[in-house]
């Protein structure tokens, strides 16, 4: 492609990213000061390669996935924030008592109402994790703090109300056959080795073992349901888009986005931190689709941080924010 060819591209591109209707050649002669047959050339041309396709409703030309594709990759340049959007982040980025995942969520709602798209977190599993220690935190007489910590760095808090008929100093000492018996254990085989291993020990020394095994059974359940770690922002902002105004898309699309097996496939499985985009059949979430994502690792904690709307997606706005999300990542983990 010579350079008007490409600029031509860029302009289709992006005018039906801002507008949802097919480009026609008159609307384009101004732009490029030639004439409607000149523009009919170029983009029959532009067509050939497989940059545009014809709409069905119109004469009109809209991109294909793979325009979008080059578009991404040698047209586009991705859009800075506005200081108003900047300071929504730099919020959560300069909260020190926030957890990374706590951070990330609270990112993933600000993200989703700039790109007016779906965000998505995913951490890693927590067969990923193994135990460290566990730890009981007297508050008072009736309460008490579990603490998880794992290999990874990772620590999970979980409060409990005791009865009086309870004592404080048997949870401890059962905290410290665990601690004995478990650590290295992957956190997903805990709740097995407390029935299998730990209970029957227990059940021989402690008046109230049923109750205190269920308490350390909650304590590691709570660490491994939080470990799924999947969330999903902003559902019917992508939905709102004119690409999915059928009701039994709607329904589909949906009815992946609550299923975090189909969620998970969107996951990245290195620790690549490039921004990776996905159009189309290159994803493995849906055809209907893209996916731009990247992978994080901090503190301990990994996963995988995506943003999931239309083909016809905003690509420079979205990877201007992923930008801005990666640089803080990478100062945060100096």
């Amino acid at each position: 492609m010579d350079e008007r060819q490409k600029e031509l591209l860029k302009e289709i591109v992006e005018s039906y990213i801002k507008e949802a209707k097919p480009i026609g050649s008159k609307q384009l002669c101004d732009k490029f000061n030639c004439s409607s047959a000149t523009i009919r050339n170029e983009m029959a041309f532009l067509e050939k390669l497989g940059f545009i396709e014809k709409n069905h409703i119109s004469s009109g030309r809209v991109p294909s996935e793979l325009g979008y594709k080059y578009y991404v990759e040698n047209l586009m340049k991705p859009k800075e924030l506005t200081g108003e959007d900047m300071l929504k982040l730099q919020t959560i980025f300069s909260n020190q008592n926030l957890m990374v995942s706590d951070a990330i969520e609270a990112c993933l709602e600000i993200i989703s109402d700039i790109t007016n798209y779906t965000s998505i977190s995913l951490g890693k599993e927590s067969y990923e994790n193994t135990l460290k220690q566990i730890s009981i935190i007297p508050l008072d007489e009736e309460k008490i703090v579990a603490l998880v910590c794992t290999d990874k760095g990772i620590v999970r808090n979980k409060q409990f109300n005791l009865s009086a008929s309870i004592n404080v100093k048997e949870i401890v000492k059962t905290s410290e056959i665990i601690n004995k018996m478990l650590i290295g254990t992957p956190i997903s085989m805990i709740s097995e080795r407390l029935e299998y291993e730990i209970k029957p020990i227990i059940s021989q020394q402690l008046e109230q073992y049923e109750t205190i095994y269920g308490i350390f059974y909650e304590a590691f359940n709570d660490f491994v349901t939080k470990r799924e770690n999947v969330h999903v922002v902003g559902k019917s902002k992508m939905l709102a888009q004119p690409e999915y105004n059928d009701t039994d898309e709607i329904k589909r699309l949906i009815s992946k986005l609550e299923d975090n097996n189909q969620v998970r496939k969107i996951e990245k499985n290195d620790k690549d931190k490039n921004i990776n985009v996905y159009i189309g059949k290159e994803n493995e979430f849906d055809d209907n689709v893209t996916v731009i994502n990247m992978s994080y690792s901090l503190r301990g904690e990994e996963g995988t941080i995506a943003i999931i709307g239309p083909k016809r997606m905003e690509y420079d706005r979205v990877v201007g924010v992923l930008n801005i999300l990666n640089k803080w990542l990478e100062e945060k983990g100096d």
